[in-house]
């Protein structure tokens, strides 16, 4: 299954710590993966910056939530608790927690009403639709990367064949072929070249030499390597 969003797992979280009794933070986190039959890889995704699994970073708001609500306690850390809140709540058997539920509980408009006053509108927030800030702002870095790309792929094929075929000299370059762009590689723009777009200079005396082949149309870079 996908990984649930942070309103999916707050009630499972919440139903976790029933008894009253402190229990792991990380625990919790594989006892939830196990509940939503996560596969390794869902379990092991990280975030587009790498600092943390999607999985616990979702985890982690639903706690965040449930805390600010004062549903559950962190009497310190990376252990939690239910409060009297939380249980009463549990008593009600909702079939979900979401941030609408949420807002019957004073503690948690208070919380809402803090990050309004600092001006946490202008910063990633987490919304009905159960996106977390992570989950924002990996969509807007998907999105602009797509809208970069295409801007790119549109200027190359805007290009002039000459600047092309430097072009992909350039990348081989930068792709560590050759020593350097000034000793290491070079296109030959020219006719009468045997096709020749281009010459990369694999080590530094230019005995191991490779012929590029530059075709815009089919977006293929050929190689030829030639023996001296």
């Amino acid at each position: 299954m996908a990984i649930p969003d942070y309103h999916t797992l707050m009630l499972p979280l919440l139903r976790l710590a029933p008894d009253r009794q402190e229990h792991q933070w990380r625990a919790a986190i594989e006892t939830l993966a196990d509940e939503c039959a996560l596969t390794k890889a869902e379990r092991n995704e990280l975030l587009p910056s790498g600092s943390q699994a999607v999985f616990a970073n979702r985890v982690g708001w639903a706690r965040t939530y449930l805390q600010q609500a004062s549903l559950l306690d962190a009497p310190r850390r990376g252990i939690f608790s239910i409060t009297p809140h939380g249980l009463e709540l549990l008593r009600e058997k909702p079939s979900r927690l979401d941030v609408k539920l949420l807002e019957r509980f004073p503690e948690f408009l208070a919380f809402r009403n803090r990050r309004r006053e600092r001006g946490s509108a202008l910063t990633p927030t987490l919304t009905e639709s159960g996106g977390t800030p992570e989950d924002s702002l990996a969509a807007a870095y998907e999105m602009l990367r797509a809208d970069l790309e295409a801007e790119l792929l549109q200027q190359v094929k805007a290009s002039s064949p000459a600047f092309f075929e430097r072009l992909v000299v350039e990348l081989l370059v930068k792709m560590s072929y050759g020593d350097s762009r000034q000793d290491a590689g070079r296109a030959i723009s020219r006719t009468g070249d045997g096709g020749i777009d281009g010459i990369i200079n694999e080590d530094r005396l230019g005995l191991d030499v490779v012929d590029i082949q530059a075709k815009r149309t089919v977006a293929a870079v050929k190689t030829l390597r030639r023996d001296l």
